[in-house]
């Protein structure tokens, strides 16, 4: 499934959020990748794909995630991240 959202958070703060949301600590997904403006995680039989693009002169990020498996953790995070 493919999500997207706007957030006043720049790229380096979606991809913190996310490795907590997702990673160790969080759901517990293994990070098989990442970058400034991406990071994708594995497990579960599933993934989540984020990428992050800085918009409005870098006020505003958006943030397109593709997920398998993890559509409940991908609304919470993006519930988090919003606004």
């Amino acid at each position: 499934m493919n999500y997207s959202v706007k957030t006043k958070l720049s790229c380096e703060q979606v991809i913190a959020a996310a490795l907590k949301h997702f990673g160790e600590g969080g759901v517990g997904l293994d990070v098989t990748g990442q970058g400034d403006d991406c990071v994708t995680f594995e497990g579960g039989g599933g993934h989540v794909e984020i990428t992050v693009c800085q918009k409005e002169g870098g006020r505003r990020s958006e943030v397109s995630i593709l997920t398998r498996e993890w559509d409940y953790q991908v609304k919470e995070f993006m519930g988090q991240i919003k606004g």
